[in-house]
């Protein structure tokens, strides 16, 4: 009868101790090993973020987990985008249909069983270009603004994975974060092709002991970590901060400007983040999809421009053209024959950008491609031109074409999802006097239109699967190509910056100097080129 009262003066002389000795609530005492490194490690409920009382940690080193620098604790939809883009859409909803099994799993029994599923099977390559090419997008775009303060504050940072695969993560920390060293699981191969298995705990810890021996702070989240996890991932670390759910539930997302390195290139099929609502959505969708990509295209192939528009309206395709007052009056006069065709120039966003300025101008243009599968040109509402890469066949062409008719170009000799714009190419420049500007913007809200894989041919035929595609084309001033400035007559490449520049200005997007081979360099490893049999 009498342990109750004993228990409750020496839990109050306790606390009465811990004041007199000026440690502050939550900050536990640790043991040392012989060594002189922690084996119990401070557990610290809030961001290590340096302040003027904690100027000390700036010369520490930070082992960060991941999931505290995420906003959601959910691992499904990074493993849902590599069940579908590496695997298909049959892997995706295999793993879709298993998760409320693993709704009633641990952690880490969860991630075992995702692994199984979109792993097993693959080929390392394939893996590896979606955690280069799509993932990180994803990932950035569920990046907290207050996590990434916590890894700016430190000299050097270790990313930690526990949950996720080490390969799923670390092109997006060492590229857009900025880490120098990534350390986790690892999902087991065989021959070049993965067998699902996720390698022990254990294993992944393995780097910690090639570290110096700096003094380290560790970093993650409290809802990932019990306390015996806490110890034993950052056994090496003198104190460990966790933000706890209620912290997370309070961080805003990271603006596109404030990124550690700019998202000009992503790619993959699915234009959202694939939580498991958001997914099951997408494969009811699917069947509707499938039925109405097959009409739209079969509309906007075969019907006329003044037809074919207004049914698309109807079946959700939204399409909006705006005219300068020099455009509008420029469009007023196309009836009146002239010795050359126009030269529209465009922004490049997806394969219909011509087929879009055709329909807009209610006549027949003809466009310039490079690299395009060829089911793409049969399909074609409009005459397509060949170019080859080599200037002066590809001058003989365009010029060609112009005496037969408009001409379409994309400088930017490939399509951009993000609000950048590509360095132009300059050879529209020395073909006419007066070029004609277009700014193209277009949203898709499910599939995205484009893509550096091998099934370019269906391009088109996704971007239909949207349920409410869009499409916004402007038609510009007209610009002049022989332009003087204090005396000299600017270079062709010249002229086409000042093009890019007026119609980056109109879309509100960023001009850059990358180019095609820039983007499937990064993107697909290779220079773009398609198989001429597609």
């Amino acid at each position: 009868m009498a342990s109750k009262p004993l228990s409750k003066s020496f839990l109050a002389f306790y606390r009465f101790a811990r004041r007199r000795l000026g440690i502050p609530p939550g900050h536990h005492h640790h043991r040392r090993s012989t060594s002189g490194i922690p084996t119990c490690p401070n557990i610290i409920q809030r961001c290590p973020l340096p302040s003027q009382d904690d100027d000390h940690l700036q010369n520490q080193d930070l082992i960060l987990d991941i999931d505290g620098l995420l906003r959601s604790s959910s691992t499904f939809p990074y493993f849902m985008l590599v069940a579908i883009e590496a695997g298909s859409f049959l892997r995706g909803l295999i793993l879709l249909c298993l998760y409320p099994l693993l709704c009633c799993l641990t952690q880490e029994v969860q991630s075992m069983v995702m692994v199984m599923v979109c792993f097993l099977g693959l080929r390392e390559e394939k893996v590896m270009r979606v955690t280069r090419a799509m993932l990180p997008k994803h990932f950035l775009e569920d990046v907290g603004r207050e996590g990434l303060e916590v890894v700016r504050g430190y000299k050097r940072v270790i990313g930690l994975s526990r949950i996720i695969p080490r390969v799923m993560l670390e092109a997006f920390l060492k590229e857009y974060v900025g880490l120098e060293t990534v350390m986790g699981r690892e999902v087991k191969t065989v021959r070049g092709r993965y067998v699902g298995l996720l390698e022990k705990e254990s294993e992944g810890r393995l780097g910690f002991a090639k570290l110096d021996g700096t003094e380290m702070v560790g970093f993650g989240s409290s809802s990932s970590f019990s306390d015996h996890d806490h110890h034993q991932l950052f056994s090496c670390c003198k104190d460990v901060y966790m933000v706890t759910p209620e912290q997370k539930r309070k961080w805003s997302p990271l603006p596109r400007d404030q990124y550690p390195r700019p998202l000009v290139f992503h790619d993959g099929r699915l234009a959202f983040r694939p939580t498991p609502q958001a997914t099951l959505a997408m494969f009811m969708w699917l069947p509707f999809a499938l039925l109405l990509t097959m009409l739209r295209t079969l509309v906007f192939v075969n019907l006329p421009y003044s037809i074919s528009v207004p049914i698309g309206s109807v079946t959700g395709v939204t399409t909006r053209v705006i005219y300068s007052a020099a455009g509008q009056a420029s469009s007023e006069k196309l009836a009146q024959p002239k010795p050359l065709g126009r030269v529209y120039v465009c922004n490049h966003r997806t394969l219909l950008d011509p087929v879009y300025i055709s329909a807009m101008l209610n006549k027949q243009v003809s466009a310039v491609t490079y690299s395009v599968s060829r089911v793409s040109e049969l399909l074609s509402p409009i005459r397509t031109i060949r170019l080859t890469r080599n200037r002066d066949e590809d001058r003989r062409r365009m010029e060609q074409s112009l005496r037969q008719g408009d001409l379409v170009v994309c400088p930017e000799g490939t399509t951009c999802r993000e609000p950048y714009l590509l360095r132009f190419s300059p050879l529209f420049v020395e073909l006419v006097d007066e070029v004609y500007p277009v700014a193209l913007a277009n949203w898709s809200n499910m599939f995205y239109g484009t893509s550096t894989g091998k099934h370019k041919y269906l391009d088109h035929f996704y971007y239909f699967m949207n349920p409410h595609p869009a499409y916004v084309v402007e038609f510009m001033d007209k610009m002049p190509t022989r332009v003087v400035i204090d005396g000299r007559r600017c270079e062709s490449y010249e002229v086409a910056n000042m093009v890019q520049g007026e119609i980056g200005t109109v879309l509100g997007f960023e001009l850059t100097k990358l180019t095609r081979k820039d983007k499937y360099q990064i993107l697909a490893g290779n220079e773009g080129v398609v198989d001429a049999k597609q």
